[in-house]
């Protein structure tokens, strides 16, 4: 998927896409009909870059490598009204005079990262589609031949320079392959196995080392790109085991879970759309029908012509198999999943779906490549949607909560954290310094640093925080049994931010900030359309719901706050309370 895609899916927030429905097959395009409409989709987007293209290029831009793509498919199409259109040949010649002066002496381009390899690859990929669509089409001899030499100066590149991030390693890989196939190199072929040499790690459950919904769609790519153009037909079986480790982890409407994500999208507004292709792909290819039912699914998606018909045509042209009609087949709408390698527990009855969440990297850094959500639990009724639940208390300033791992038990399942917090004694004196210049380390809990030599200092005035969430669904409510024990007088706050498309009731405002509310006693509720969360018994014992984050975000002045309506029931150690979410 291009960035231009990605900025324009995280911009559709609260996709009021169809509900999965409860037939039991669905039912696809004929092969004509949808070739009708892809190549329909593409002169539409011809037509907006014919207005776009017209101004000067004056940045250069991964989605340069798309429209080249888009614009070559519909060329050389023949029921396209811009087959062989000179204005398209005009904006062709356009993108690839600007990309080759753009490019640099060592082959590669600047995509935010100077000189990166990883960032030049993801291009290549769009252009190598370009090249193998124009290949034998006579009157685009020339912008073939500036291809042929912009994708081998970058492949020079991609043989020898290096990566930032896993998913950096297929990319290139991927890139390698598709271009070997059009301009056959043993270089880039001996490259691509040196980087699958360190084996694509997958757990169990299929879940990549980034756990991200974004770079699961760029490693699936680049894997059925290797199999396809590479000969690596053995990574399929990986992207299968990922695709349907993503359908559980899509809500109804198309949306994903991504709290389990290590990388930018642990916060983010990320769609099902996006892996349409891998869908239909694997669908064809492996005779799946949950994947061919997702393809369908997919195409009922609001979003779906604007971000992902458009590019089909380009794809069909580069690889016919994707023209084929997939199997039919229907889609479970009733589960239970425990994902224990990211601990991560999902449940769905039909339009009402949740999920449990303890799997962040220990310990809480914040980094990208580390899990560090907070959100333990969403829940999902229709429209009306509880975007998270949080708690957070004021020992000593060490912020959310976070669960380490999931336990089932009798009843339903159980995540829970133990923080210790000491005092620090004098240090011994085999480490004392005559200059007092001291070590500058991290604080035995994690929670701060100075110049104090921590780790050799004996500890004393230990005050421990334990907190235990118990989820069990009962008489078809969802209930957090929460329990924390600590310190008497420490401040507990349970957080619940609802959609911002919705409206509360039963609940009182806070004087400081409109979106806030408190739930004192009772319950409240949160309705969006015809959909009803209802949430409760309320408590209030204190007022103090700023800054919870802890430490860790306030000393840079952070914030984990998202857009939404918030609900704070708030308490004092000890506390143990019921909350029922319906």
């Amino acid at each position: 998927m291009n960035r231009k895609t990605f900025i324009k899916q995280l911009s559709v927030v609260g996709c009021a896409a169809p509900f999965l429905q409860n037939s039991p097959f669905l039912k696809h395009d004929s092969e004509d009909d949808f070739y009708k409409k892809v190549v329909e989709a593409n002169a539409k987007e011809l037509a907006r870059l014919t207005l776009s293209l017209n101004q000067p290029i004056k940045q250069l831009r991964r989605s340069l490598g798309f429209d080249l793509a888009n614009l070559s498919a519909g060329y050389v199409e023949p029921t396209s009204r811009h087959f062989r259109q000179p204005e398209v040949l005009g904006m062709m010649e356009k993108i690839m005079s600007f990309l080759e002066k753009e490019q640099k002496p060592d082959g590669t381009l600047d995509f935010g990262n100077l000189s990166s390899p990883p960032d030049t690859a993801f291009i290549i990929d769009p252009l190598c589609a370009a090249a193998r669509i124009i290949k034998n089409e006579p009157s685009l001899q020339s912008i073939f031949r500036q291809l042929q030499r912009f994708i081998q100066k970058a492949c020079n590149q991609l043989t020898v320079g290096g990566v930032h991030t896993p998913n950096h390693r297929w990319v290139v890989s991927a890139a390698l392959a598709k271009a070997n196939s059009l301009f056959p190199n043993p270089v880039y072929v001996n490259r691509m196995n040196e980087w699958l040499s360190e084996v694509v790690f997958q757990d169990k459950d299929g879940v990549y080392l980034e756990r991200s919904v974004t770079y699961a769609e760029v490693v699936n790519r680049s894997l059925i790109f290797m199999s396809h153009y590479g000969g690596k037909t053995q990574l399929l079986e990986k992207v299968k085991k990922n695709l349907t480790w993503l359908y559980y982890c899509m809500e109804p409407n198309g949306d994903m879970v991504t709290v389990q994500s290590r990388r930018q999208d642990a916060f983010m507004l990320r769609l099902i759309t996006e892996f349409y292709v891998h869908y239909r792909y694997m669908a064809i290819q492996q005779n799946d029908p949950l994947f061919g039912a997702m393809v369908q699914f997919i195409e009922t998606m609001p979003n779906f012509q604007e971000t992902v018909e458009k590019d089909l045509l380009y794809y069909v042209l580069e690889n016919p198999l994707l023209k084929k009609t997939p199997i039919s087949g229907s889609l479970p709408l009733v589960y239970e999943k425990k994902f224990d390698g990211i601990s991560l527990l999902r449940k769905r009855k039909n339009n009402e779906s949740l999920y449990l969440f303890a799997g962040a990297d220990w310990p809480i850094q914040v980094a990208s490549g580390r899990s560090t959500n907070p959100n333990f639990f969403a829940y999902r009724k229709g429209q009306a949607i509880l975007k998270h639940v949080r708690l957070s208390t004021s020992f000593f300033s060490t912020g959310y909560f976070r669960g380490k791992g999931i336990e089932k038990t009798t009843k339903g399942y159980r995540i829970g954290q133990t923080i210790e917090a000491p005092y620090y004694q004098p240090l011994p004196n085999k480490y004392k310094k005559a200059d007092g210049d001291y070590q500058l380390s991290q604080s035995t809990d994690g929670r701060f640093w100075n110049k104090m030599d921590f780790e050799h200092r004996p500890v004393s005035n230990v005050q421990v925080l334990k907190t235990e969430i118990i989820y069990e669904e009962k008489d078809q409510k969802q209930l957090l049994h929460l329990t924390v024990n600590g310190p008497e007088g420490v401040r507990v706050v349970v957080e619940l931010c609802f959609h911002e498309q919705g409206e509360l009731a039963r609940c009182v405002p806070s004087s400081a900030n409109p979106t806030d509310h408190f739930l004192p006693e009772g319950y409240g509720q949160f309705k969006a359309g015809n959909d009803t969360i209802t949430f409760g018994p309320g408590v209030k014992k204190h007022e103090s719901i700023r800054g919870l984050e802890g430490e860790l975000y306030s000393t840079h002045f952070g914030t984990l706050r998202t857009s939404g309506r918030y609900v704070f029931l708030t308490a004092i150690c000890p506390f143990q309370h019921t909350l029922e979410i319906y």
